[in-house]
């Protein structure tokens, strides 16, 4: 299986639009980043984890050229607001099948309406097939089973998702017990580390690298990251050997 991380900013992406922290300036390109996502492939299937507003460029800097689904962690905007821009798969593959809590599905319905619309609809707008999806409880995608597990993102519950030896987590404050015990030891963990000091709704740094202590993966990469976290280069550094900053257009085989 194939990880190609799309993008690996926080909400606001880095640069952030006139900022003058160093970070923001930085010219390597391993500091510039987009708001986060994967796409994940195999022989024949391909999917992506979260569709935010940069959807589109990372489609066509990855190569992407057909999607098999959607999972969604959550409905914020940074990981939901490029839907629109699934129209080129759709006219050419039809309906994207889309996977998400109920909550979330409800949450698009009435933010992208016409695109859940069945009467009368645009005929430029895409359309989906709902899929909603419950914690703990495996569904398939392609030839593949997908496990949603529950995140506490502040008090908000979203969905982390463990596919075959590779586990997903972003926006993540708690992680209750049920869900850790079903990804310990994975191969691969990605988990959010948005910045050095504590935050009440993400992981911080050391929170991190606590919570992949505890998994025991065989490794871990770190995303939605802010320009507070620090330089790539510098970060890095500091971090145990089997743990590594993701960075944009990164790819990885598990």
């Amino acid at each position: 299986m194939n990880v190609w991380f799309l993008g690996t900013g926080t909400s606001q992406g880095i640069p952030i639009i006139g900022s003058t922290h160093p970070v923001c300036l930085s010219s390597d390109p391993k500091d510039k980043r987009l708001r986060v996502s994967v796409w994940i492939s195999w022989p024949g299937h391909s999917f992506v984890i979260d569709c935010g507003p940069d959807f589109r460029q990372q489609m066509l800097t990855s190569g992407c050229t057909a999607l098999d689904g959607i999972l969604y962690t959550h409905e914020h905007s940074d990981h939901t607001a490029g839907l629109d821009d699934i129209r080129p798969f759709f006219f050419r593959q039809g309906n994207i099948p889309i996977y998400a809590h109920n909550r979330v599905i409800n949450n698009l319905q009435k933010r992208f309406e016409y695109i859940f619309q069945e009467e009368n609809k645009y005929p430029g707008a895409p359309s989906v097939n709902s899929n909603p999806v419950e914690a703990y409880k495996p569904f398939a995608i392609g030839n593949k089973t997908a496990t949603a597990f529950t995140v506490l993102h502040g008090s908000l519950e979203i969905f982390g998702y463990r596919i075959d030896g590779f586990a997903y987590i972003t926006d993540a404050k708690i992680i209750p017990d049920e869900s850790l015990e079903l990804i310990k030891e994975v191969d691969v963990l990605v988990v959010s580390a948005l910045r050095i000091e504590p935050h009440e709704n993400h992981f911080n740094l050391q929170e991190a690298l606590d919570f992949i202590a505890l998994v025991n993966p065989g490794r871990a990469y770190l995303t939605h990251i802010s320009h507070m976290l620090g330089f790539h280069e510098e970060v890095q550094k500091i971090l145990p050997e089997n743990v590594f900053l993701a960075y944009d257009n990164l790819e990885i085989t598990i």
